[in-house]
């Protein structure tokens, strides 16, 4: 998948995002909202994985840290959701380092918490991230 095959699928998970939180509206826990994408993802016939597992590749060891992926959709895309006051620095910095460990390029931060879901979407790229 190329660069601009995995934007345009980043575009339909901001769309089953948008159709969530139009649904929903702000101000549920964020589990919520992750049940719900997912059954939007699914409706539109996306792949994706829930709670994916993410070991830490330590000095050629990998280590079980108990880490979980929000979602990660068609194995290309890290969609990492919060349901807070805002995004913080220490979101986006959460997921570069999954992308950096997951070895994708291209994550999603949504925070549903916002009364315009537009306002809650960060696009987040690992430029140096080998991607498949």
């Amino acid at each position: 998948m190329d660069e601009n095959q995995i934007n345009d699928l980043s575009k339909k998970v901001i769309g089953a995002a948008i159709e969530v939180h139009k649904n929903l509206g702000p101000g549920l826990l964020e589990n919520a909202y992750e049940q719900c994408l997912c059954q939007e993802l699914y409706l539109q016939g996306i792949p994706f994985e829930r709670q994916k597992f993410m070991p830490i590749d330590y000095k050629g060891c990998e280590v079980d840290c108990g880490y979980r992926l929000d979602i990660v959709v068609d194995n290309k895309i890290i969609v990492e959701l919060k349901s807070a006051s805002s995004i913080a620095p220490i979101h986006e910095a959460q997921l570069m380092t999954y992308l950096k460990l997951s070895k994708l390029w291209l994550g999603l931060l949504i925070n549903f918490n916002v009364v315009s879901l537009k306002k809650g979407i960060k696009r987040v790229v690992c430029g140096y991230c080998d991607s498949d």
